[in-house]
């Protein structure tokens, strides 16, 4: 089958709420501050309404989803049985394309799969907190400096 890169639309909200849910609890130990009710209704409610939010396709199954606001990566999963197939690197190309002139992203400083595939892509660890999340976890913020940062950086994507 082919994986279609799209926009999702509120039809998608409860789909990507799965990828979010099922992404989130096969990585961490710890708890998400939310119950999954309450992630399933942000998602519907707020985050596909007021964020660009884009959604990878396979068949009839959402196997990712990538949400952006102005400068920010602010959501980026992956269904956890789909890992290690360059999904995630089709919607980093996405993102880079949409924002060329940089992107900074927040990631829980324990998701070491994460930061190695973020700094694969050319972002950079400019800054760690303790607890700067609603998780209260350890996490690390990234910055890509953008499209003029040079061919290092993994932009422009292969064509």
């Amino acid at each position: 089958m082919t994986l279609a890169v799209r926009r999702a639309t509120i039809d998608d909200a409860a789909a990507v709420a799965t990828v979010f849910l099922d992404s989130f609890h096969a990585t961490y130990r710890f708890p998400l501050a939310h119950s999954n009710d309450e992630v399933r209704s942000w998602i519907r409610e707020r985050l596909i309404p007021s964020h660009e939010v884009w959604v990878a396709v396979e068949g009839d199954r959402l196997v990712a989803m990538l949400a952006l606001a102005p400068g920010w990566l602010e959501q980026l999963y992956v269904a956890p049985d789909r890992l290690g197939e360059g999904i995630g690197r089709q919607l980093i190309a996405v993102a880079k394309e949409r924002q060329p002139g940089g992107l900074q992203l927040w990631t829980f400083q324990v998701n070491a799969r994460a930061r190695r595939f973020y700094e694969s892509h050319g972002f950079v660890a400019v800054e760690e907190t303790d607890d700067n999340n609603q998780e209260r976890q350890p996490d690390v913020r990234y910055v890509w400096t953008g499209a003029s940062a040079g061919p290092a950086d993994g932009y422009p994507p292969d064509p």
